[in-house]
């Protein structure tokens, strides 16, 4: 026999007449698996906060264990029917099942537990065929279902939480007595609610977790029944989320204010978020907003700049305009709020980091100290230094360098390649590996560090150098054999003095560690000086220290070491000074989270090898004691920059300020194409394979092997097809000055020329069947195509750089009047863009024109410059990949699965 409900529903069974009768403090519940992931931290504060209304709970397997609380422990049973054998009763049955377990969860408590009136199901994404058993078992039995997919019931004046996390871990302190009741489709979202009323001096009666799967048993029609029944309830919120038409025909004898979110959703196809959260045309949140404003009287939606309401109430579509419009419905209605308000919304800052950036007062809010226990999960998050990055698989993935699929532009730490080029060597080098560029005291910093260890006189790994490349070796492995010999005992001191620096100074409050009026006495009484003091001179360390002083450099950690040896009676190496230099460079990206200790100790290591690789590119016989390829290793240290170093390595004379320009940015534009190619992917498997889980057994220097060895004559080298291209066009061209406009070359006639003789030489090898014949390097792009004319957008970014500064350059204009002669002369269908590859190598010849022509240097030398150059800024994008991976990376994450392979006969 069907069971009688309330009047107002004829056709159904609705148990809940008011409010008031939802969650009471006569209520006993039983919790089903109560000890899964959920329950096990919310039913205890469920439990306590309500008085210990939970009688008892089932987990298969643990009958006879107990919850433990702070007011008594709750029994454990197999079952529901063992609970019941046991004498236990109870009226609500609270279910945190997995979705295939509900139907037949609920079907069993309305089998043997005889006073059930309420099931409360917390469980989503139930089956609907499983949500219309479920209904159709409720309504034979005049049991009232909640959910699926709630957060239960909860009752601010009878201090009753039934189901899930209403009022969070303290629902004392949201959970406040007043005058309004809750309904809302999130479970999340009626906590914040209750919350933010208390802003406005609203406390709540109930506050009802709906539910938002497909099927809503106890829904808004009987919800709202219940709020008119309730005399407590003066005015409701209503949180309503697009998808069904639940409360499309309701009527209300109250005020009420609707939050009607979701607008964002109508264009989806499938459910994101709540699965009934998914709408057609007649139930998305647009609709559901005139649903509201016409029973309401009102026809825009309240904000605080327009707080558009009736007496009736108001729709709003911001959660945080919820108290605001609460309170100007009753204001109309003559209702004062509850009690004082409680707080309020604007924007509380517990911590804040800024990365240094000089932000608006309205963009940097003060930060107030947090309500507990986070404010003591802040203050150790405060004490923790540097950055801990998350472990995860680096295949194929970089936190250091993307490239834009559009524009083919790399970023490395957010700075796309071109502004790099805009840059000193140096500083790309430091922006690497520190994340941020140096100002101008840490540039000069940087210089000394580097140019302190470029001499390889009567190194091992010079001597290894010279012989691969006397046995006929490319630049990349000769250079390997020099990085090799730069391993773990040979960094070590720099790398301990370094790691102990960060600890001592952790907690000093530097900021600037340009700022030498820092007291460091506490660091001098607690120093260990036998990390940092040698007993013997250093020629090296005194030749840092003048440098240093010359350049009118200031650094606390330097300040700090001098002070040391003082009080010691000791001296300092170069090897420490290293450690204080980038511990100097590093620590502000260090101080704001940015980098990690982990970094902070290798990078004394990075700096040996930089220096190493270029210090060998040299020949043994351009180097010796104090002095390289010419200059007196004092002179580098104390006013070259490095860029003017890796020119003298490579081209054997400090640059001009035109040929320092021109390096710099030659340098820049190859830093880096992205974790995907040849030369990254080297660096990155040779970090996998040593396992970057234990970041103290990665062997740095074999990082920057695996990137040599993975450049070649196709992967670095390449770029001399082109400054081959060129010279085959020049060779007896007559060309003296390429930097002058006035060369007196014709080089349209000459781009016309070659561009009629390639025709001819494409349609005879194409008649031929040769369709092998030789392209045009650096001409053409597979992403910058099929426009009339094309461009790639990095060559036109470099023009203009150069056009700006009165730069010319013949080759450069050359290739430009050749792409425009092929389309004119039948060879291309459109006029390709001069790529970025040419770009470097017209830059190069240009460097290298005048010595070639004088025969200084013959084709193989200009081979191996080319080469070379393209080793010295691809050793930037490296170093930043090297460092990611180690950070980041898991063992051997860049493997490929064997399921992925394959097998050619």
């Amino acid at each position: 026999m069907h069971p009688q409900g309330v009047a107002a529903f004829p056709h159904y069974y609705v148990g809940i007449n008011s409010l008031a009768e939802l969650a009471t403090k006569d209520d006993r519940v039983c919790v089903l698996n109560i000890t899964g992931g959920e329950s096990r931290t919310v039913t205890p504060i469920s439990h306590v906060f309500s008085g210990g209304n939970i009688v008892c709970g089932t987990a298969p397997g643990r009958s006879g264990s107990k919850m433990k609380t702070s007011i008594g422990d709750i029994p454990v049973y197999d079952n529901i029917a063992e609970a019941v054998e046991d004498g236990l009763e109870f009226n609500v049955v609270v279910v945190y099942l997995p979705p295939s377990g509900v139907r037949d969860g609920v079907l069993e408590a309305v089998r043997v537990a005889p006073n059930l009136n309420k099931v409360v199901i917390l469980t989503e994404k139930v089956p609907v065929r499983d949500a219309r058993v479920i209904r159709s078992i409720g309504q034979m039995h005049g049991i009232d279902i909640f959910g699926s997919n709630c957060l239960g019931l909860a009752d601010a004046h009878n201090h009753v939480r039934i189901g899930g996390a209403l009022g969070g871990s303290a629902p004392e302190e949201s959970l406040l007595p007043g005058s309004i009741a809750i309904y809302s489709n999130s479970g999340n979202f009626t906590t914040t609610i209750a919350v933010y009323l208390t802003t406005a001096g609203w406390g709540s009666t109930v506050s009802f977790s709906s539910g938002k799967d497909v099927y809503i048993h106890y829904a808004a029609q009987e919800w709202t029944h219940a709020f008119h029944n309730d005399d407590r309830s003066q005015a409701a919120v209503m949180y309503i989320e697009p998808g069904g038409y639940y409360e499309h025909d309701l009527e209300f004898e109250k005020p009420v204010v609707a939050c009607i979110v979701g607008r964002w959703k109508a264009k989806l196809t499938k459910a994101c978020g709540h699965a009934g959260a998914i709408a057609g045309a007649g139930d998305n949140a647009a609709a559901k907003e005139e649903w509201f404003m016409q029973k309401f009287g009102v026809d825009e939606i309240f904000t605080p700049e327009n707080p558009v309401c009736s007496e009736k109430g108001a729709v709003v579509i911001n959660i945080a305009h919820i108290p605001e419009a609460m309170s100007a419905v009753m204001a109309k209605r003559g209702v004062q709020p509850d009690f004082e308000p409680v707080g309020n919304l604007s924007m509380k800052c517990w911590f804040s980091n800024t990365q240094g950036i000089d932000l608006p007062d309205s963009l940097n809010p003060e930060v107030v100290e947090a309500v507990g226990p986070y404010n003591e999960q802040i203050s150790a998050l405060s004490d923790q230094v540097g950055v801990v990055f998350p472990r995860q698989t680096m295949k194929d993935a970089s936190g250091a360098s993307m490239m834009d699929p559009k524009t083919q532009v790399t970023r490395i730490h957010g700075t796309t390649v071109l502004d790099a080029s805009t840059r000193s060597f140096e500083e790309n080098l430091v922006q690497s590996l520190a994340r941020e560029y140096p100002d101008a005291n840490g540039a000069a910093l940087a210089n000394v560090a580097l140019n302190a260890f470029v001499n390889q006189n009567g190194k091992v790994g010079l001597a290894a150098a010279d012989a691969a490349r006397e046995a006929g070796n490319s630049p990349n492995t000769a250079l390997s054999a020099a990085v090799a010999m730069v391993g773990p005992n040979q960094v070590e001191s720099s790398r301990k003095a370094a790691t102990a620096l960060v600890d001592m100074f952790k907690k000093s409050g530097i900021s600037d560690p340009a700022d030498t009026s820092v007291d460091f006495s506490a660091q001098l009484e607690s120093a260990d000086k036998d990390l940092f003091i040698s007993d013997g001179p250093c020629t090296c360390g005194n030749a840092m220290l003048a440098a240093i002083e010359a350049r009118g450099a200031k650094s606390v950690f330097v300040e700090f070491l001098k002070a040391l040896a003082a009080k010691s009676g000791g001296k300092l190496s170069c090897k420490v000074l290293v450690a204080a230099i980038t511990t100097h460079l590093a620590w502000p990206a260090l101080m704001r989270k940015r980098l990690s200790i982990t970094t902070m100790g290798n990078l004394p290591w990075h700096f040996r090898v930089f220096s190493t690789l270029i210090g060998s590119a040299a020949n043994a016989d351009d180097q010796s004691k104090g002095n390289f390829c010419g200059v007196a290793t004092s002179e580098l240290m104390g006013s070259w920059s490095f860029t003017e170093t890796a020119h003298l390595a490579l081209l054997g004379k400090r640059p001009n300020e035109e040929e320092l320009y021109s390096f710099s940015v030659l340098l820049g534009l190859i830093i880096t194409n992205g974790p995907g190619t040849i030369s990254a992917q080297g660096a990155k498997g040779a970090v996998a394979a040593d396992g970057p889980e234990d970041p103290q057994r990665i062997q740095i220097n074999k990082g920057y092997i695996g990137f040599l060895t993975h450049t070649g004559y196709a992967h670095g080298g390449n770029g001399y097809e082109a400054i081959a291209f060129l010279l085959d066009r020049f060779r007896d061209s007559g060309l003296s000055e390429p930097g002058s406009e006035d060369h007196g070359l014709d080089l349209a006639a000459m781009a016309t020329d070659y561009a009629k003789e390639y025709l001819a030489y494409k349609v005879k090898a194409k008649a031929e069947g040769n369709l092998a014949y030789a392209k045009i390097p650096c001409t053409g792009h597979p992403v910058f195509k099929g426009e009339d004319v094309n461009f790639d957008p990095r060559e036109v970014f470099v023009g203009d750089l150069f056009k700006k500064r009165g730069d010319y350059n013949a080759f450069h204009e050359f290739y430009r009047e050749l792409v425009q002669a092929l389309f004119k002369t039948g060879v291309t269908r459109n006029v390709f863009c001069v790529n970025v590859d040419a770009v470097i190598a017209v830059l190069l010849l240009k460097m290298l024109w005048k010595p070639h022509a004088k025969g200084e240097i013959d084709d193989a030398t200009m081979e191996a410059a080319a080469f070379t150059t393209f080793l010295f800024g691809r050793m930037i994008g490296s170093a930043a990949e090297i460092d990611d991976h180690t950070n980041r990376g898991k063992n051997m994450d860049t493997r490929t699965a064997a399921s992925k392979c394959s097998y050619v006969g």
